[in-house]
């Protein structure tokens, strides 16, 4: 087995031996997991919303059914479907210590299609997570697995195609394994931020400057010599990657800033954790992009970050320059073929105004405290902030007759939190239990809305949310309505090869759907949570049949139908 040695050069001085460590990964040992050339949509490390990209997405032509291939021998591990994310996918163990996924299929292979079919009836649920033993379904590299698809979160035909090590479960690039993908095109850079790291990265709006490129992939800034009215400052980059023969604007695989000719911070997209993805917040200028704006990638740490991505030569990449000098910025991109690009510019610091400290009571990262009014209460844990921040609290009536509480904003949207926080509320009014079994808790933000279940202490309602912005309490007694898509009671589907029906709710919130055939349960697929088809087979015989339908929402109001028809 050839090994390949990580250890790509920033430039002839060697700036990354001095900031990563060398690391080595075997090569040769994976297949394409496709028989045609790999051609990328997404790479790993690619920003998305809420979460890094944890592998490769690869172009399928447009195409669905393509035949998908173990990429080495081990056996199949674990199973999952599920409407959104993965859709259906394949875990194969390896021995040599890792796990590759498939993911966005279609079809599995018969015998798989059918060990999985059993499996969901016995549990009686479409959606499942399996884990197999290694005796039941051993592959060798190159037998077929599945079919190609677009199922789960995908939004067009690809392969999803992921490599982890199967101690700890840990994303590993798939670039660092040898797949042959070619790529003789540099990042781009396309912008650089700059931000005052004496106040919260929230509580700004970063300075932006346009790049130019000249030959031998080099960048400047307009202007050569930027003027900064902060002592301590940190810097982040715009700047995306691709491939030979591709359009796609993928994700970089490194970058690193120096600093009067020495290295002081860099990151690296090579191991991420699924635990770890929603730190992406803290690496890009999350505010920013909330706002419309376009990703930024922070070449510094914030202080609720401990993603590994990062390595230090000193504190947390931010930049004392309060000796009024002018100091030499260089900022190296790299792609995970070596590829690189560098953007060359000076910043000198000239004091300016302080700015008025924000309303609201500053909270801190890596410590728990709340806040406690009348009618709303909120509490943050250790792990919920990234930066500290002012978060103001206001309350506001609200006139629709549903809403049984005041509205309570609760800072801004813009501000991520890591994990869940905790928030109580009170209603205006007295409520029945009947109502309270009823009502739930509506975070919103704009446009966007999440409903969750409540728990009752007294008066107060809790429940927990990972997005700050406003909240109040529905009492939500409209069921959900079932609506049969091409068939209707008493229908004869001798004909037909499939039942297929919707389940829509007034709060987009879907708790359960049952459906069972003449007093059986029913496997109905229900990708992407939108449509539920049943495509008949021998669980469905020629004859009289009885369709029951039972939708229930977040609230626990309950919708049932029942539908007569011939088979």
């Amino acid at each position: 087995m050839r090994i390949l040695t990580l250890f790509l050069l920033l430039n002839s001085t060697g700036l990354v031996a001095q900031i990563f460590q060398p690391a080595s990964y075997p090569q040769g040992y994976f297949r394409d997991p496709l028989e045609i050339p790999i051609r990328l949509a997404g790479n790993f490390g690619e920003l998305r919303p809420n979460h890094y990209h944890m592998g490769l997405d690869i172009k399928t032509n447009a195409r669905e059914n393509l035949p998908v291939y173990a990429a080495a021998d081990g056996y199949i591990s674990r199973i999952k479907i599920e409407p959104y994310g993965f859709g259906r996918a394949i875990y194969i163990t390896h021995p040599n210590g890792f796990t590759t996924v498939y993911a966005h299929l279609n079809a599995f292979n018969p015998a798989l299609e059918k060990w999985v079919k059993d499996k969901q009836y016995a549990q009686q649920s479409w959606k499942v997570f399996l884990e197999l033993t290694p005796d039941l379904f051993p592959v060798k590299k190159g037998d077929f697995l599945a079919s190609s698809g677009n199922t789960g979160g995908s939004q067009a035909p690809h392969l999803h195609f992921e490599v982890r090590r199967s101690d700890g479960d840990v994303n590993v690039n798939p670039f660092l394994f040898g797949f042959q993908i070619p790529d003789n095109v540099p990042p781009r850079l396309q912008r650089l931020a700059i931000y005052d790291r004496s106040r919260s990265v929230y509580e700004q709006s970063p300075r932006l400057f346009p790049v130019k490129a000249h030959s031998g992939s080099t960048y400047t800034t307009t202007p050569s010599i930027i003027t900064v009215s902060s002592p301590l400052i940190s810097f982040a980059i715009g700047a995306y990657d691709t491939q030979t023969g591709s359009t796609n604007h993928n994700g970089i695989y490194e970058s690193t800033l120096t600093v009067d000719g020495q290295p002081v911070v860099a990151f690296r997209m090579d191991n991420i954790s699924y635990n770890d993805t929603r730190d992406l917040n803290a690496h890009i200028d999350y505010k920013t992009k909330f706002q419309g704006g376009p990703f930024l990638q922070h070449l510094s740490e914030l202080p609720g970050y401990t993603n590994a991505i990062y390595k230090r030569k000193k504190g947390n990449g931010a930049i004392d320059v309060s000796d009024g000098g002018v100091h030499a910025i260089t900022i190296l991109v790299k792609d995970a073929s070596g590829n690189s690009s560098t953007l060359e510019c000076k910043v000198r610091y000239v004091k300016g105004s302080p700015e008025p400290a924000p309303a609201g009571k500053l909270f801190h990262p890596m410590m728990m405290d709340g806040l406690e009014n009348p009618e709303c209460e909120f509490f943050l844990g250790e792990r919920c902030l990234y930066d500290s921040v002012h978060i103001r609290y206001t309350k506001s009536a609200n006139s629709n007759d549903q809403v049984i509480s005041s509205i309570h904003t609760i800072g801004a949207a813009y501000i991520p939190i890591r994990d869940s926080m905790l928030v109580r509320i009170q209603p205006v009014r007295t409520l029945t239990d009947a109502e309270k079994s009823r009502t739930v808790m509506q975070w919103f933000a704009g446009t966007k809305r999440e409903v969750q279940k409540v728990q009752w202490q007294g008066n107060w309602a809790s429940s927990r949310f990972r997005d700050l912005g406003s909240f109040q309490l529905v009492l939500d007694i409209e069921p959900p309505v079932i609506t049969p898509v091409g068939f209707a009671d008493g229908t004869d589907l001798s004909k037909a090869s499939r039942l297929v029906f919707t389940v829509k709710d007034n709060l987009e919130e879907i708790g359960n759907v049952w459906v069972e055939l003449d007093g059986k349960w029913l496997r109905f697929t229900n990708d992407k949570g939108v449509t539920f088809i049943y495509q008949f087979d021998e669980k469905c015989m020629a004859g009289q049949h009885e369709l029951k339908i039972h939708a229930e929402d977040e609230a626990g109001n309950v919708t049932e139908k029942t539908y007569n028809f011939t088979r």
